[in-house]
Formats: C-alpha cells, structure tokens, sequence
C-alpha cells in the first residue's frame, strides 16, 4: 500500500525525545524499583514513562503512522505484521546502564518502512545529546546548543582497529569474529550509542554476535546509515525490520 511521503522533521521529533528523556530522568534521580520481564530482562518506571511519553506524542504528530515500542502490548506486536511504514520505538535502551547508574542509556526512535530504517533519532538524556539522520539524508549531532553534521571514518590501512562492543554481551563469538582483524583497541559502551560513536568517528567497527531485538537497532542503523556507515548481518545481507520474530540475527555495524 502506496503512502504519502512523510519527511520526520527533527524540530518536530527532538521534543518528544527530550520529554522522554526528562520523564526517564526524573525517575533517575531518586531511588527506583526494578521487576524482571519473563526474559530476566529488566523493567523500570522509567521505560513505561518514556513509552507513554513517545505513544502520545507521535499519536498525535503522525496518527496516520502506527506505532511499535518495546513496551507495546501483544495486541500491537500481533498487528504490526500488517503495516508496511510505522514508528520503531525503544523508550529506555540500555536499561541495564541504567540500573547501573552508568548514564549509558538512550531514547530511540525510527521510522520502518518497506522492511528498513529510513530515519531515525537517538536520544542520551545524561549526555544531553541527540543524534539522528537517514540513509541518503544526511546525519547530526546536537549537542551543547550546537547542531553538527556528522560522518563516519573509515579504518585506514595499518591502523588499529577501533572496535565498539557491549560492557554486558562480549561473547567468545565476538572475540573470534574480531581475532583476524588483528590488533583491536576495545572501547566498552552501552545501548545503541555504540552505533552512534561510529556515526561521528570515534570508532570503525561493532560486531554484535548476541541477541537484539529490532527496536534496539533500528534508529541507530538509520543514524550510522545516514552518516556513511552500514549495518548488515555476517553474510553481508542488509538487517531487516518487521521480520516475523522480533529478534534481530547477529550483525556488524562499520564505518
């Protein structure tokens, strides 16, 4: 089914993910509890404040355009097989960084269509930065008052590798995916601002050979595309969205 083109513009988008971010971080400050999905994984305040936040917000932005979150309920993960464009939202990524305190934790924001990240918008309420872009559309960063565009670097021949990977999931996978690439400076971070650090060039490689689902992949995939860079699973194929099963197959994001 044909839509109207929509262009996500960023003074539309960039409050809804600073109200996301000032909803998580409010909860941040003060003492909080955490209950445990059936996955183990964990679940705050925080994540349902933010989801409420973004649902609203773009329900009333784009009511055309569904929405997908990690917090949706089975009626909304049932559905979304039906939709060809629809908003791919991950209100707190990285909720581990932030049961941990680490500040590692972002708001995310895409737009799916036809199966890929055509735009999207990652959020770092501690870092109070915000990154976002598209591919062929270009890719910023906002920081301190000041909006920048940004662009990958790739690695250049006999330099080390300047690898991204995750404090909680280096798995021997990984290790042996990265032995060939011979000497590799490690630099650990968390959620999806690994994909983001690639973007501005602060690092050339992320091999994730650990389970994501596709809300925490799919507004950073769009940010480091837009920035020059590619997230494509191991065999060289693009990662896909609205795929069946929600989990995404292991991937590397390059510069």
């Amino acid at each position: 089914m044909e839509h109207p083109l929509y262009h996500p513009d960023i003074t539309d988008l960039e409050p809804v993910a600073r109200a996301a971010g000032a909803a998580i971080m409010a909860i941040y400050r003060e003492p909080f509890a955490v209950e445990y999905k059936s996955d183990e994984s964990p679940l705050t305040a925080a994540d349902k404040g933010a989801h409420e936040v973004i649902v609203q917000a773009l329900a009333r932005l784009t009511p055309e355009i569904p929405v997908l979150s990690e917090e949706s309920g089975p009626e909304v993960m049932a559905a979304r097989h039906g939709w060809s464009r629809y908003w791919l939202v991950d209100p707190l990524d990285g909720t581990k960084e932030f049961v941990s305190r680490n500040g590692e934790f972002t708001v995310n924001i895409a737009l799916i269509e036809a199966g890929a990240p055509r735009w999207g918008l990652v959020y770092a309420p501690v870092l109070d930065t915000l990154w976002y872009g598209g591919k062929g559309l270009g890719a910023w960063r906002i920081a301190d008052g000041k909006r920048e565009s940004i662009q990958t670097r790739p690695h250049r021949e006999g330099e080390v590798w300047r690898v991204v990977g995750s404090r909680n999931h280096l798995s021997q996978e990984t290790l042996d995916f990265l032995a060939p690439f011979g000497e590799i400076e490690l630099v650990s971070m968390g959620s999806s601002l690994k994909f983001c650090i690639i973007a501005e060039g602060g690092a050339e490689l992320y091999p994730r050979l650990a389970p994501t689902c596709e809300w925490d992949t799919g507004a950073a995939q769009a940010v480091l595309e837009g920035a020059g860079g590619s997230v494509t699973q191991l065999d060289g194929s693009p990662l896909a969205y609205n795929k069946p099963d929600i989990l995404n197959p292991w991937f590397v994001a390059r510069a």
